[in-house]
């Protein structure tokens, strides 16, 4: 993972909050407001580049404007589409020798 991707991803875990005006004024907490303003100067701002979005299939469907679980409805249906028509064609080949 990238430096940036990393700090973008810690952003939302630090309130922004932490530097009160009594925090910053206080003498003793000095060093300790210093390491959160360290911290944020070294957060990326704005958007994420183009070069870091994902591409592919997550890109396309799952990030950006379009985003949408729609394919991945689509393909758990597909599935159970297929796993219930294999399970029925099992099942009439059970009745045709008149079982049951």
């Amino acid at each position: 993972m990238l430096p940036t991707a990393a700090r973008r991803s810690l952003a939302g875990l630090i309130p922004p909050k932490i530097a009160t005006p009594s925090a910053v004024s206080s003498g003793s907490t000095s060093a300790r407001t210093a390491s959160v303003i360290e911290f944020y100067s070294k957060l990326p701002k704005g958007p994420k580049p183009a070069s870091e979005r994902p591409g592919g299939l997550r890109g396309r469907y799952f990030e950006g404007k379009n985003a949408s679980g729609a394919p991945l409805l689509a393909t758990i249906f597909i599935l159970f589409g297929i796993g219930y028509t294999i399970d029925y064609n099992m099942h009439l080949k059970h009745h045709k020798n008149g079982h049951h």
